[in-house]
């Protein structure tokens, strides 16, 4: 269960960049501001329907660390490596979580990494290259170090979030609540400083602010909290790699690119990427049904 909860949030950040391009001209910091307080009030609203009360907010100092630094840091850096690299190196450079989180997870307790593991999230990796660049060729310049050390320090930002997450297994997904109502206070002051307001300007570009804040940068981040804590991470870290194959599938749906080679390419590698991740549990449905 924890292990389909948690690939559950892949299947909402698939429609992130849909949402993204039709949510306007809206400043980076400023649209996960906004999107971030709708994600507070998906889990408050949660917590008011299951009883839960404020005092689940009563955590550790360390808690509050990794869940804000996580949620923020990783929106913050992937921001500021799009503005300092090219966008597809900064953004391969910084789809390199799966493959940290799949490499990391052989140090947490009661895990073990295997060969099969590592292999399927270098398949994923290398689906998720062709989608990132379509099939052409990847130049990695000096001129851009520091954007690409900024898209580095994404991808660790957010598989240490994940592996962390795992040894914090005790503390309720609610507090994911939390995590978002700060992520969007510090949102707000980043937008303060670096960026000018735009509002969107249609109903569509609104409905767009509303539906990122409701699924891809709301209830995804529940969800995935869930499934780092109480799933399959090794599985759930190696099928991360869909999100940009089922991302670019649902822009060729909505009219938005094209279905290219590079793309039923990349599907190949990632479907088998995570299927050998999955091997184990294969295995094990196998014996079951016999």
């Amino acid at each position: 269960m924890g292990t389909a909860l948690g690939f559950s949030a892949v299947l909402m950040w698939a429609l992130l960049a849909l949402l993204t391009a039709r949510s306007g001209a809206v400043p980076p910091f400023q649209l996960a501001a906004m999107t971030f307080v709708i994600a507070a009030l998906v889990g408050l609203v949660a917590m008011k329907a299951r009883g839960t009360g404020m005092a689940v907010f009563r955590q550790r100092p360390a808690v509050w660390i990794l869940g804000v630094g996580g949620l923020f840091g990783y929106h913050a850096l992937y921001f500021a490596a799009l503005r300092n690299a090219p966008a597809a190196e900064a953004s391969l450079i910084a789809y390199l979580w799966p493959l940290f989180i799949v490499l990391g997870s052989a140090m947490l307790p009661g895990e073990r990494l295997r060969w099969f593991h590592a292999a399927g999230a270098l398949l994923g990796l290398a689906g998720a290259a062709l989608i990132v660049t379509g099939g052409g060729a990847i130049a990695f310049s000096p001129d851009y170090v520091f954007g690409y050390a900024l898209a580095g320090l994404c991808a660790l930002t957010w598989s240490s979030y994940s592996l962390l997450s795992r040894r914090f297994g005790t503390v309720p997904s609610d507090v994911v609540t939390g995590f978002c109502a700060g992520t969007a206070v510090l949102s707000l002051l980043a937008h303060l400083l670096f960026e000018a307001t735009i509002w969107p300007q249609t109903s569509g570009e609104w409905l767009a602010v509303l539906l990122l804040g409701l699924l891809p940068v709301g209830g995804a981040f529940y969800v995935w909290d869930h499934g780092v804590k109480h799933g399959d991470i090794q599985i759930i870290g190696a099928s991360s790699y869909a999100a940009p194959l089922l991302s670019t599938l649902v822009l060729v749906a909505a009219g938005e690119t094209a279905m290219t080679g590079a793309i039923v390419a990349a599907a190949v590698l990632i479907t088998l990427g995570a299927c050998l991740a999955a091997l184990p549990l294969f295995r094990r449905l196998l014996r079951r049904g016999v």
